[in-house]
């Protein structure tokens, strides 16, 4: 393809002002990062549990998180892959948006202390575990026509179609379902700007704690992502715990980490009416 030099000045414009945004951005020196937890660290009270499921491979799953839920994502056999959509419950045209999450943070990486932010720059959900760092926030989850060309014909359920059916059950529509972000997908980038899949970065266990910033829905489908290079569809399963965590301090890492999350969560006061988000009602 060859541009024109008009093409040319306008993407060489916006590279600039990308440029200057990130700078200044950068000029707030974020906290540092935590490394992964432990496999066998942030261990679950018992008497903190709200519900237990498992989800098939190749299901889906759907519930409702108060503030201050969190649900942990278990890769039981360290195979598995586990796309996520979430939604404000009072009003589900707010919704979670991957491209933002990346933009906003200045990080396509998802690990602990990142945020999920919603298309209106308020935090939907916050990472505060996370064994892993290994999570797909660019590639998107399966479809039919990406399970055809790797397993072949046959009935093989996919992600957008578990998430058709899944805003249903939420009384969503097929026009709410929105592009994904996907746990336990190693997707990295090379020096060409290819994608390719770290295979290393997965192992049996691995699990990632998101707490609601806000009143939820959420659904989430357990299919292989589309750059897995397995040639057989997997029938691993997933475990999730809905539990009531310990409110953040003043110092949560996902509150205070970059001066961007903390504006989203001014943004989530603004929008209840309080100062601390993640407290119980």
């Amino acid at each position: 393809m060859i541009l024109t030099e008009d093409e040319k000045a306008e993407i060489a414009a916006h590279t600039k002002r990308y440029n200057e945004l990130k700078a200044a951005g950068q000029d707030n020196a974020p906290r540092a990062l935590p490394p992964p937890t432990p496999l066998k660290g942030a261990p679950i009270a018992d008497n903190s549990i709200i519900r237990r499921e498992v989800i098939p491979g190749g299901w889906y799953w759907t519930t409702r998180l108060d503030r201050g839920d969190t649900l942990r994502i278990v890769n039981t056999s360290g195979k598995s892959a586990v796309s996520i959509l979430a939604w404000n419950s009072d009003d589900p045209s707010e919704r979670l948006n991957h491209a933002d999450t990346i933009k906003v943070q200045w990080a396509a990486r998802l690990q602990k202390g990142r945020v999920l932010l919603s298309d209106m720059g308020r935090v939907l959900l916050s990472i505060t575990e996370d064994t892993s760092f290994a999570h797909d926030a660019v590639v998107g989850g399966s479809t039919a026509a990406t399970n055809e060309a790797k397993y072949g014909k046959g009935s093989f359920r996919n992600t957008r179609d578990n998430f058709i059916l899944a805003a249903g059950k939420l009384g969503l529509d097929r026009r709410d379902v929105n592009p994904c972000i996907s746990l336990f997908a190693p997707v990295s980038i090379d020096a060409d700007g290819k994608f390719f899949w770290r295979a290393e970065k997965k192992q049996k266990g691995d699990f990632v704690d998101l707490r609601a910033e806000m009143d939820l829905l959420v659904a989430l489908s357990n299919c292989p992502h589309p750059l897995d290079p397995a040639t057989s569809y997997p029938q691993t399963s997933v475990e999730v715990i809905r539990y009531r965590g310990p409110s953040p301090t003043d110092d949560d890492l996902c509150h205070t980490a970059s001066a961007e999350s903390i504006r989203a969560f001014e943004n989530n006061a603004a929008y209840y009416g309080n100062a601390r988000m993640g407290a119980a009602k």
